[in-house]
């Protein structure tokens, strides 16, 4: 079986997986992230300028190179589009109460859900698979990860976490602290969060899923029950090679 058929069974059966954001709206970060042997990557139409054709772009590449590919959306509106491109699964941010959580967790499923029906597209292989096939094969493999990045989110957390399609909660840890105001190296009230949101993903059986610059950082959240690690993006990995690229020729020459 391909490793994007087999993504949410593995995100759900807590293997550690790494992957790491896409920034850059080209097919190289994809296939050069997957070439590295990341596990994942995630398009970021959110915070990067990913439109509809580039991120169809990046989706053909994965599916080229058999990684599984997310893609953080800006919101709910944009699921549909991306399932249908491809993507493994879809990162929703500001996911802030339960209600919302079920309403976004519909939009993933044919059967019992609202996701509109086509097989036309990349994801029926342009009609080259069968109705029924397509809608039981997209429903077990469609992967919903919720970002919890809101304070008021924390006072529905476990509710959402128990809603019924939600595969992992990802800790918005970088929208918590800008929302808590709090400028020391390590906000008291922003690790109480995530330590919350990570208690609540496995109080119900869910994947913890976590942005990490670098390997101390994933081994405190792992403590806490983190599977699913995002790895800096394409870009970070740029800038840190050219910083110190450019540091290492200057101190030799």
């Amino acid at each position: 079986m391909s490793k994007t058929s087999t993504f949410r069974q593995r995100v759900l059966a807590g293997d550690k997986l790494v992957g790491s954001f896409l920034k850059t709206p080209t097919s190289h970060g994809t296939e050069i992230l997957a070439g590295a042997g990341f596990d994942f990557v995630v398009i970021d139409q959110e915070h990067a300028p990913f439109d509809r054709t580039t991120t169809d772009i990046a989706l053909m590449a994965a599916r080229g190179h058999d990684i599984p590919a997310l893609v953080r959306v800006p919101g709910p509106e944009g699921i549909l589009s991306v399932l249908d491109c491809g993507a493994t699964g879809v990162l929703v941010p500001h996911v802030k109460t339960a209600a919302d959580a079920r309403e976004y967790a519909a939009l993933f499923r044919y059967r019992n859900g609202a996701r509109g029906f086509a097989t036309s597209t990349r994801a029926g292989a342009y009609t080259g698979v069968p109705m029924w096939q397509h809608i039981a094969e997209q429903d077990a493999q469609m992967t919903f990860v919720a970002q919890i990045e809101d304070p008021v989110a924390l006072d529905d957390v476990e509710a959402i976490a128990a809603v019924d399609g939600v595969d992992s909660l990802f800790i918005g840890r970088g929208d918590l602290t800008a929302a808590f105001g709090d400028e020391s190296k390590e906000p008291p009230a922003v690790i109480r969060a995530t330590e919350r949101i990570a208690a609540a993903a496995r109080k119900a059986g869910k994947s913890v899923s976590v942005f990490v610059g670098n390997g101390t950082e994933a081994a405190w959240l792992r403590s806490l029950g983190a599977n699913v690690f995002v790895l800096s993006s394409d870009q970070g990995f740029l800038r840190q090679a050219a910083v110190q690229g450019l540091r290492d020729v200057r101190e030799k020459v």
